[in-house]
Order: structure tokens, then sequence, then C-alpha cells
């Protein structure tokens, strides 16, 4: 199926942005795909409608607890204007999986996250360093429990098979000698208020085997940085980015000759995220039969993109503006946060708290009867009176033709479904059956959008992005 420009405007929101709403189409499709991939790439001069501050989520005693922490993530999210930098933070943060449940610390998870996004598009080694130093890190790896004569190989083992390598590119012998390299890696506490940078990476030299090592060929003192090196120079570390990198954000399983040339490009740059990224949605595979709509809508595809195709997230940003310096007339502002992260966290995905070390599956998984309930209802969160919802005032939206076709034509353009014109003909009797005789008005606007939306949400087309 040949797409035309457009269609793949709108595939590259799905995939690499947070969504392809109306008006971000609208504002993308400008100048076409290059220029829709140059403003979603080089976004570092865009303005926020808002200067995020995790201040906003902070409780009377000026403290953030991990919930609160969920929620200021959601936050950003959804009011961003750069959402391929908050769309590669979760890829990162789910390749660099490290949960609440252990570190319990908020600022800490925080102060990881902020790695993660300062990062999302820049060097890969740079990057893969700053985390393993990141105390969140150290604690959930049992990194500062890491010393000479007692070495802890659990960072060692997953920083090559999760991090870098993969299962079947290094030996027992390897973890065992890198462990010893990663000695002496701890933090300090920066004190009880230090919020913004509540802990910092430390080197105990006492702590350290300063003997001879050899991991992956590479023998002599070495430090964990040295190991860092010596990973990041191995060439199933670059294919092992890419494949994953592809899987989350192309297509399953990618065959060795499709990637090579991604994975060249890749190396030749040094590393560069933003070369492998623009190297992906350049190319024609990207907008193949075989990526365009093949991918599962994980619960951040499903709720962020919903909630920013109604105009949330700026709405947000608009009255949050006014009050950056007014914690507490910020916090009644986000309530639409706090809906979107609850129902994330519902749907499988919840925000600081990966599963385990491997993070979240892509795919398949994300699909079951308990969360497919919670995707159909996620439309009453959004224009019913469901507790913890949204409750979106819809009426000025499907006034311009409240017809029964009119009001399901607009919902499906809105939102961003593809649907055939008997899918739309059958929605349009849902708008029918849910007007029940009686013309559009204020008083029924939401509950006949949100029998629409129901189906819109629970069809299998709507499933996929």
């Amino acid at each position: 199926m040949a797409l035309t420009e457009q269609e793949k405007v709108a595939h590259l929101l799905r995939r690499f942005g947070l969504g392809a709403s109306e008006a971000e189409l609208n504002y993308y499709s400008q100048g076409g795909l290059k220029s829709a991939i140059d403003k979603l790439i080089n976004c570092e001069n865009t303005p926020e409608a808002f200067e995020f501050n995790w201040e906003i989520v902070e409780d009377q005693k000026g403290q953030i607890k991990p919930q609160q922490a969920v929620v200021g993530w959601a936050a950003r999210m959804l009011m961003t204007r750069r959402p391929l930098v908050e769309k590669m933070t979760l890829f990162w943060h789910n390749h660099f999986a490290t949960s609440a449940e252990k570190v319990t610390n908020a600022p800490l998870m925080i102060q990881q996250n902020e790695i993660l996004r300062r990062n999302a598009l820049g060097n890969f080694k740079t990057l893969l360093l700053e985390v393993s130093k990141d105390p969140a890190m150290l604690i959930w790896l049992d990194g500062q429990d890491n010393i000479k004569g007692r070495a802890n190989e659990n960072f060692a083992r997953e920083v090559m098979e999760l991090f870098t390598l993969g299962v079947g590119n290094y030996t027992e012998k390897d973890i065992q000698e890198a462990a010893r390299a990663f000695t002496g890696w701890s933090f300090v506490r920066n004190g009880r208020n230090a919020q913004k940078s509540p802990a910092t990476y430390m080197f105990k030299p006492v702590l350290h085997d300063d003997g001879v090592k050899t991991v992956l060929g590479k023998t002599g003192n070495l430090t964990g940085e040295d190991v860092i090196d010596v990973l990041c120079k191995q060439p199933k570390m670059a294919e092992f980015i890419v494949r994953k990198m592809w899987t989350w954000f192309v297509y399953p399983n990618p065959d060795a000759v499709t990637l090579k040339p991604f994975i060249d490009d890749f190396v030749r740059s040094g590393l560069d995220i933003k070369t492998l990224v623009r190297a992906i949605v350049e190319s024609s595979e990207f907008y193949s039969d075989r990526a365009y709509r093949r991918i599962i809508k994980n619960p951040a595809d499903f709720c962020i993109a919903s909630a920013r195709a109604m105009g949330l997230g700026e709405n947000m940003a608009t009255q949050l503006a006014p009050t950056a310096n007014d914690e507490k007339g910020s916090r009644a502002k986000i309530g639409p946060a706090q809906a979107v992260s609850s129902t994330m966290k519902s749907q499988g995905l919840w925000l600081f708290y990966p599963p385990d070390v491997s993070g979240w599956k892509p795919g398949e998984p994300w699909i079951t009867s308990a969360t497919m309930v919670e995707r159909i209802n996620w439309a009453n969160k959004l224009m019913g009176a469901a507790r913890g919802g949204v409750r979106y005032p819809i009426y000025s939206i499907l006034a311009g033709d409240p017809t029964p076709d009119g009001i399901a034509r607009k919902l499906a353009s809105m939102y961003d479904a593809s649907f055939s014109e008997t899918k739309l003909k059958k929605l349009g009797e849902a708008a029918q059956l849910a007007l029940n005789g009686q013309a559009l008005s204020q008083r029924n606007a939401n509950q006949v959008a949100d029998v629409v939306l129901r189906v819109i949400f629970g069809s299998p087309e709507f499933q996929f992005c």
C-alpha cells in the first residue's frame, strides 16, 4: 500500500511521537515528510508551553513520593511540545529498567529520569556511563554493595545481558572479571532537602579491586569505565541496540540484512542516537506494509496519545503557566495527568515501576482480557463521570456536524482511528442509538461520545499504531 505524505507523517508521530492529533498532524505536515522529520528530531529550540518543574507534584512538606513522580512524568508527556524526547525517555526507561519498588526514593528516580531525558538523543556510550553511575541504578543492581573481595555480579551481568550485548555474547568469566572492575562504585547522599540532586556518584578507591582483569579479551588493571568502553566497542553492542530499537518502534523480528545499514550508520556516527533515529525514520522500510499500523499500542500510545488528541496537555500547560510559582495552584491543575497515569497502570504500564530488570515486553503482552476492559473503560474516564476521570466537555467539537454520521467521523478523525467506510457506518449507528432520537446538546454530548469511543477504543484496528 502506497502511503500519502500525510499518512507517513501520521505514522511518524504515532511511533516516534506521542500520537498524531489533528493539530499536531497539521503542524508537522506543513512542508511534507522531510520537514516533519526535521521538526520532530531537531526539537531543542522548540519552546515549551510550560517549562516543566517537578515542584508541581511536591506535597505540602515540599517532598515528592514515588506516586507523585509518576503523575509528574505523565503530566510532562501530556504537555510537551518535544514528543520525541519523551518517547525516547520512555524507551530508555524500559531499556535500563529501574523500579521505585526497590529504590523507594522518588527524587532518586527523578534524577535518573532526567539523565535519560538529557541523553535520550545523545551518545549511547555517554548515556550508558551516566546511567551506570546513577545512584538509583547502583541501588537497583546492588552496585554499592560491590566491593573488593566480595564482588557482586548483578550489575556486571545485566550491563552485558540487557544493556549492551545480549545473551550468548559474553562468558561467565567476563561477568566475574567485570564485577571486579566495578568494585568501589558508590554514591553519597546530598542531604534530606536536596530534591534536585539527592545523591552523587562517588568512587571509593579503598573498596576497588585494582588487580589485573580480563574482560572480552581486554586485559589490564581495568576500571568500570574501561569495561564500559570495551562493551561499546563490541560489534554485537551496536546490533543489540539497533535491534531493540527497531523492535520497539518499527516491527518485531527484523532480519540481519535489514538491520545492517542502520547498524553501520550507528557505528560510523560514534553511537549517536539521533543519527540512528533519523536513519530509521528516513528509510522506506519504516513506512512499509510490514510496519504501518502493525505494532500493538502500549498504554502510553493509548492513553497519552488520546488525551493529547483532545488538547488536554496544551490546556494543562496554559493553566499552569500563570501559577508556576504557586505550588498549590499547580497541583490542582494536573488532574488529567493523575487520570492518565492511573489508567496506564491499570493497562500494564506503571511508570517508574517496570515489572523486572528486563522491562516491559512490547507487542502482544499488552493485550489481555483485563487490559482490554481498561482500554474500553478509558472512554468513560475521558467523557463520562467515572471516578478519577477527566470528563472532557466535547459538545463544541461535535457541534460542527451534530448528525450521527458527523459525530462518528469527527471522533474517528480526532483519535486517529483508521476505519473502513463500513466501520464508520457502524460508528454512526452507535451514535444514533446513543442520541435516542434527541438532538445533540451540551447535556448529552459526553454520553454520546462515550458510547462511540467505547466502540472505537475496543475495536481491533485501534489497538495498533
